[in-house]
């Protein structure tokens, strides 16, 4: 009868009707639970919230569902997906045992070891897959949108800046950039414990914002950042000179990295980590496209999603950004270029190459030039590319050189040259568009192009503004419960917003304090690098945790 019960057992399995209605169930009604494995409990404290814990796994949010998987693997957790075992097993008895009696029986435990042994496994695992899929899509969706976000964060534009790479016992790395971030200064200063030389750094700080004409001063958040931040700004200098905090974020991955050596094969990693602190302030767009994303430290459980898909869709995001604000053809790096639409690292260095030996372009035409430059490829890029040099207007703009005769027939009809149309709102508005309308070009081209004109080469991206911390502020056991103090968002993800608030550890906003009222997304209440007010909800010296509210 066993070797009865085991054919029974597979055809129940193998039946497309026994799969579905089992995993009719696991859809509805599976749950999904964590618990520490025994012995684990001091070594697993980051998983303490789910040392015993259970949820319908269709409405597990992604990042606790992540985390549940993080813990399994990292040998913490036991992770289990299932239904109601008896509910399971009473609808298969519905279908597949027709008769009370012994042949009924011998169904019955069949059907039973079908679902323990085959089907419960088997299902398991397939909703195992599915929902860490869909928990790495949300997960990926997040880091997208926050990486966006960076990459199109205010630049503060071309302005000489100081650079400055704090640190206690070696010292903070000091470098001196002209407006087009080339490195023109290095040295290191001591103003910190324990050399403590306050003075001398001070001194050595005016002469440099002096001699190279500083307009702005960028410091890494990382190390002593916070005291780097007050010792600068009691300094008096000869004119006015803004002080910016900026995200370390990468920097040391940068700093190590083959572009940062082949771009200053002369020094050590801390002065090309104070340079792209500096170079951050001016454009983070393009010091941001030299490191790898993941290194960026916006994303949520980046490390345990699919990768290949991560990389994609970051990938695509870095691309859209870069072409959404476009690039200075003449000024911009190999690593700027590639994300241009068309382009890709051979024909980026192409162009760097081309730009080296024939010295910059005086218009879009010369792209063509380019070796491995063909129709189609100009067609793709050449909207994106700028060239405020350039004798024709239109070059320094996002009109496409396809959509030139257009504006020039539009210039001709208003009886005015290309130069007195652009910029002039007037004139612009009186520009009947329709009698544009070709087979080619459609309304909403035209409707661009004019916006377009108004503002030419318009960076979508905002202004920068100075931020400053509350100075009574330096170390997590300062808070109290009730204070109310300035923040910047520094991360953001499904459950919540983390906040800078000027000691090392970030506070968090749950997405239950982001608002009054009910939110599904914290991207609908708050943007990375906002400038916030926080209340202090909640301080856990413990475990080093902050819970803030917004205000």
């Amino acid at each position: 009868m066993s070797g009865a019960s085991d054919i029974i057992a597979e055809w129940i399995n193998e039946s497309e009707a026994a799969r579905n209605a089992i995993r009719k169930i696991f859809s509805y009604e599976a749950i999904i639970s964590s618990k520490i494995i025994k012995g684990k409990e001091e070594e697993a404290q980051k998983y303490r919230d789910y040392f015993d814990m259970k949820d319908k796994l269709s409405k597990c949010s992604s990042h606790r569902l992540l985390a549940m998987r993080r813990g399994e693997s990292e040998g913490f957790l036991r992770v289990n997906i299932a239904p109601d075992e008896e509910k399971c097993i009473e609808r298969l008895k519905k279908i597949f045992v027709k008769s009370d009696n012994e042949s009924g029986d011998l169904v019955f435990d069949a059907t039973i070891d079908a679902y323990k042994r085959l089907l419960k496994p088997a299902i398991e695992n397939e909703f195992a897959a599915e929902s860490k899929l869909k928990a790495d899509i949300e997960a990926i969706r997040v880091f997208s949108e926050n990486l966006r976000q960076l990459l199109l964060s205010p630049p503060l534009g071309e302005k000489r800046v100081l650079g400055i790479d704090p640190g206690f016992r070696t010292g903070c790395k000091v470098v001196c950039l002209d407006n087009q971030g080339n490195l023109l200064h290095n040295e290191t200063i001591y103003p910190h414990p324990p050399q403590n030389d306050y003075a001398k750094s001070a001194r050595s700080i005016q002469k440099m914002v002096e001699a190279y004409n500083i307009q702005a001063i960028a410091i890494g958040n990382g190390t002593a950042g916070r005291e780097t931040e007050h010792f600068i700004q009691n300094i008096r200098y000869d004119r006015k000179i803004q002080v910016f905090v900026v995200s370390e974020n990468g920097a040391s991955i940068y700093s190590a990295s083959k572009i940062a050596r082949d771009e200053f094969p002369d020094y050590d990693v801390t002065v090309r980590g104070a340079v792209s602190i500096g170079r951050r302030l001016m454009d983070p767009l393009a010091e941001l496209v030299k490191i790898d994303p993941k290194s960026i430290g916006v994303g949520q459980y980046q490390h345990d999603v699919d990768q290949n898909l991560l990389k994609k869709s970051l990938d695509q995001t870095v691309e859209n950004a870069v072409n959404r604000v476009g690039v200075n053809l003449n000024t911009a790096s190999k690593h700027l270029l590639t994300y241009i639409s068309g382009l890709g690292p051979q024909l980026a260095q192409n162009i760097v190459n081309y730009r080296a030996e024939n010295g910059a372009f005086m218009n879009r035409k010369q792209l063509l030039n380019v070796p491995k430059m063909g129709n189609k490829t100009f067609e793709q890029c050449a909207g994106f590319l700028r060239i405020p040099e350039s004798d024709h207007p239109l070059d320094n703009s996002a009109v496409h050189p396809e959509s030139y005769p257009i504006v020039e027939l539009m210039a001709k009809d208003m009886k005015i040259d290309i130069k007195e149309l652009i910029h002039n709102k007037e004139v612009i508005q009186k520009i009947n568009l329709n009698q544009y309308i070709t087979d080619k070009i459609g309304l909403p081209t035209l409707t661009d192009i004019l916006l377009e004109l108004e503002k030419p080469g318009r960076d979508p991206r905002n202004s920068v503004k100075v931020f400053e911390f509350d100075a009574n502020i330096k170390r997590i056991e300062d808070l109290i419960c009730g204070m109310e103090l300035p923040g910047i968002i520094t991360n953001i993800t499904n459950f919540g917003a983390f906040v800078d608030i000027g000691i090392k550890e970030n506070g968090l906003i749950h997405v239950s304090h982001l608002a009054d009222r009910y939110i599904s997304n914290p991207s609908e209440v708050v943007s990375l690098h906002q400038h916030v007010k926080v209340r202090v909800l909640e301080v856990d010296l413990m475990r080093k945790r902050v819970q803030l509210k917004l205000i």
